[in-house]
């Protein structure tokens, strides 16, 4: 995996909706949301998924990730994530995408730690894998 943050140009609705989800578990993983978190989370998925999720498009997918988050729980959202990515790419990027979001602040709290691995062995990316992926990406900030 190269430094870059992952081009995801190809990936289509269903999937591209799966990586903003991964991301918004990491931005939730120390249980809020604030107003301030949001606008850089926006700034981030924008970014991250080549403006293809922007404005009141993305309000509503976060409502609606919200929604499902809040009565469905962590574990069944991210078995969710897992099958809407069905190849060990596609979840090792959006892995790579929640650390991305909880590294940003230049610190991965043990909240997020913790969203770390649960997200790898949902997602069944090798623990050392995304060992790797913490320190490559935390290196960069």
């Amino acid at each position: 995996m190269s430094n870059a943050p992952p081009s995801i140009r190809d990936v289509d609705e269903p999937r591209l909706h799966a990586l903003v989800e991964v991301m918004f578990l990491a931005a939730a993983a120390d249980g809020e949301f604030s107003g301030a978190e949001r606008d850089a989370f926006q700034a981030s998925v924008e970014s991250l998924t080549d403006r293809k999720v922007t404005g009141a498009g993305l309000d509503r997918l976060l409502a609606s990730i919200e929604q499902s988050h809040a009565g469905e729980g962590r574990a069944a959202r991210i078995a969710h994530v897992k099958d809407a990515l069905p190849t060990p790419e596609l979840r090792k990027i959006g892995l790579a995408m929640a650390i991305r979001v909880m590294a940003a602040d230049g610190i991965v709290r043990t909240a997020e730690r913790e969203l770390i691995l649960d997200l790898a062995d949902g997602l069944e990316v090798d623990r050392d894998a995304a060992a790797d992926l913490v320190a490559e990406i935390a290196s960069e900030t």
